[in-house]
């Protein structure tokens, strides 16, 4: 165990020197923000997986939306009692269809300010804290409830008013995060007490990462907060007049300049209507993915029997599952769930191990467990492209598109980051 704590250690390292590696200016890292967010990280990821204290209330949390998805069994039972009172629900009942009352839960709480709130202040705190840029940091705590597509939209006006380098951060934070209503769904799947704590692990390390890869100067006067959140989009042509760095007065622009607020039960009708295309999306893509992966497999197969996707990615990974302190044999089986993940998605590689979790070693299921705990894939880059376009000029989303790379990159480093930090205290 001694041996592999130290490769674990020493994989952090170089996962954090990678980054560096391909750092866009070197120069211009704030190695002090970064050692801050790190020490915070570590603090977090000690007392939520070490302490009692923190054990318990991730295991509550984690219970807490156990309930949620108990209670949303009794709505899917009054359509469809045949899906749910049988020994084994399949995937969808089980994991997707609860969606459908998370979603709008988490909806309404932003409706009635909830959210908003929490997420501003938060925000607010971990910019002090970590001396980065207020709105890079609220983002990453939007995306930590709202998801990424859906951060991008009610942050639109501020990434029309950014520079291109500070747009391509946002990208880069992007790839790493969930979305705080499909946690149910993971939770069905794989272990809740390591879900929950995977989430604060990204948004920290989305931070680190994007501020190693692509460090950004930002001036006191750009640092404002233009629009917070809100589900309603500002006009297009509406803009503040901001300059001497006031927060408040941005918000005051945009808040009179805001629509009013939509009606609660259309509101409510509209979030039920996007949690039913969510399940859609979601269930079409494991089908699709699992389908041509098995494709893939027999095709592979006819070339060499022992030639499979599982082998290939398990070789081009191995070297990054063994820095998360793991023997050869158990490097080799990580590397190939992390590789299928990257290829298709979490879902697809949950569905795959959910049977069989409870009987992993204990340092083996926090590892991949939290590894899972992203959106971070090749399809993610489509939709935050796809997001950005609708959003920013040609020139900014141009930029973005050619740093498609950049944005696997560091997905995949905050991955491996939470996965080694969060590996450091479970054995």
């Amino acid at each position: 165990m001694v041996f592999n704590l130290v490769v674990n250690i020493i994989g952090i390292v170089v996962f954090i020197a990678i980054a560096y590696l391909f750092s866009k200016q070197k120069h211009a890292i704030h190695w002090r923000s970064v050692g801050i967010m790190l020490v915070l990280e570590v603090i977090l990821a000690w007392f939520l997986t070490g302490s009692q204290v923190g054990v318990d209330a991730v295991k509550a949390a984690a219970d807490g939306f156990t309930w949620l998805v108990d209670v949303s069994y009794d709505g899917i039972g009054f359509a469809l009692a045949s899906w749910v009172n049988v020994k084994q629900m399949d995937f969808v009942t089980s994991s997707l269809l609860p969606i459908l009352l998370i979603v709008p839960l988490f909806d309404i709480l932003t409706y009635i300010g909830v959210l908003p709130w929490i997420i501003k202040w938060v925000g607010r705190g971990l910019a002090y804290i970590t001396g980065q840029p207020k709105f890079e940091s609220f983002f990453v705590v939007e995306m930590m409830f709202l998801g990424n597509t859906e951060a991008l939209a009610v942050s639109q006006l501020q990434l029309k008013q950014m520079k291109a380098q500070r747009n391509l951060t946002i990208a880069m934070m992007s790839m790493s995060c969930v979305t705080a209503s499909i946690l149910g769904a993971y939770i069905q799947m794989m272990p809740g007490q390591f879900i929950l704590t995977a989430v604060p692990m990204n948004v920290l390390n989305a931070a680190i990462i994007a501020a190693i890869l692509n460090p950004v100067e930002v001036k006191p006067e750009e640092d404002t907060i233009a629009k917070i959140n809100g589900s309603n989009a500002v006009e297009e042509n509406t803009t503040t007049t901001e300059t001497s760095g006031s927060e408040d007065l941005a918000d005051a622009q945009v808040k009179a300049a805001k629509p009013a607020r939509e009606p609660f039960f259309s509101f409510l009708g509209d979030s039920i209507l996007g949690a039913g295309k969510l399940i859609l999306i979601i269930a079409a893509n494991v089908i699709a993915f699992v389908a041509l992966a098995k494709l893939i497999d027999k095709l592979l197969g006819l070339i060499n029997s022992n030639l499979s996707l599982e082998n290939i990615f398990g070789i081009v990974m191995f070297p990054f599952a063994w820095l998360l302190g793991f023997n050869a044999h158990d490097a080799f089986q990580m590397a190939s769930y992390m590789g299928t993940k990257l290829v298709t998605n979490e879902f697809v590689v949950m569905g795959e191990v959910t049977s069989k979790v409870s009987g992993f070693e204990p340092h083996f299921k926090a590892v991949l467990t939290v590894f899972l705990t992203s959106f971070a894939n090749f399809s993610t880059v489509g939709m935050i492209i796809g997001a950005f376009k609708g959003i920013v000029n040609r020139e900014k989303n141009d930029l973005i598109s050619r740093n498609v790379g950049y944005m696997l990159l560091s997905g995949i480093l905050v991955s491996l980051l939470s996965s080694g930090v969060v590996g450091l205290f479970v054995w």
